[in-house]
């Protein structure tokens, strides 16, 4: 990862209170094979990384704008052992106007990309309020369209350990441990 990525990524950690997307992230094609495209998966990682600053701020308007106008968001829970969801479309999205800043950080992101189509798998833990939400998998499905990306959708889970891990650093400043 070059020195001018690492600063990035740490300038937006720093102005999110959240941790940047991990080096250690690994980068495939669709057929599994070593990803050689180093610019196009630093983009789709500035593109998730926009995202989560925008989700941290509660400008959902601002996440909008990083969506196709047909994308969907769809978060995922369980409820009485069964699995439930929900979907937004980007319009829902946008609708919905601010809402209180939260804590959500990122670690560890895999990332697979074929041509005009990107995937982010991307663990996470949140925090809203001050104190511990959840922990679950953010997944942005990402189309490359002109020479930038879009997410085209969002799918998320709400869930507590040990069905999924809080960050590795422990929790944020200030926050107690889940």
């Amino acid at each position: 990862m070059t020195t001018r990525l690492q600063t990035f990524r740490a300038l937006v950690a720093l102005l999110t209170a959240s941790a940047p997307l991990s080096a250690q992230a690994t980068a495939t094609t669709a057929a599994g094979g070593p990803l050689l495209v180093e610019p196009t998966r630093a983009a789709v990682l500035a593109l998730v990384d926009s995202a989560l600053t925008h989700m941290n701020t509660g400008n959902v308007a601002a996440l909008s704008d990083l969506m196709l106008p047909e994308a969907q968001v769809f978060p995922s829970r369980e409820r009485e052992g069964l699995g439930t969801y929900s979907v937004r479309t980007a319009a829902q999205q946008r609708t919905q106007g601010r809402r209180p800043p939260i804590i959500e950080r990122g670690f560890d992101p895999e990332v697979r990309i074929a041509g005009t189509v990107a995937m982010v798998w991307l663990p996470h833990d949140l925090y809203a309020e001050g104190t511990w939400s959840h922990c679950g998998v953010d997944v942005f499905t990402l189309v490359r369209v002109g020479t930038g990306w879009r997410i085209a959708s969002l799918a998320y889970s709400v869930e507590q350990p040990p069905a999924c891990r809080a960050h590795p650093s422990g929790p944020p400043p200030g926050h107690a441990a889940p």
